[in-house]
């Protein structure tokens, strides 16, 4: 099974968009193909995007999507001080990177252009979902 860190917005995409382009994603997790990594941090975030009013989502459907998730989600650790990487051109997305590195993931799957910038930097760990699925057909 591929261990990988999926960024927020993935994650939101797949469980809201069920007929959407990253809909496999959610089913790939559920048939236990892919094991997603989460930390305190990054199930925060989205526990704190899931409750956006724009996503029109009663407490209820929140929770029931978070059931969906969490449950297949390995939880990750991290450590403090955070080891030394690349630094990410937002802040905020740091903890995708060390994520990764710490739970020593295969893949750090998003559509985050500041994560994104630095696929020269890891080459082999972050892609797009796109280019994910493409390596695994």
């Amino acid at each position: 099974m591929r261990r990988v860190v999926l960024d927020t917005n993935i994650v939101l995409s797949a469980l809201i968009f069920s007929a959407g382009r990253v809909a496999w994603i959610r089913q790939a997790w559920q048939r236990q193909q892919l094991q997603p990594l989460v930390c305190r941090a990054t199930a925060g975030e989205l526990l704190r995007v899931l409750a956006y009013p724009k996503f029109k989502l009663s407490a209820l459907e929140q929770q029931e999507l978070l059931a969906d998730f969490l449950p297949y989600a390995e939880v990750v650790e991290l450590p403090a001080p955070w080891p030394d990487l690349p630094a990410c051109r937002d802040e905020k997305d740091q903890v995708f990177l060390v994520l990764a590195h710490v739970g020593k993931a295969d893949a750090l799957i998003t559509g985050d252009a500041d994560i994104l910038a630095l696929r020269e930097v890891f080459p082999d760990l972050i892609m797009t979902a796109e280019a994910f699925a493409a390596r695994q057909a």
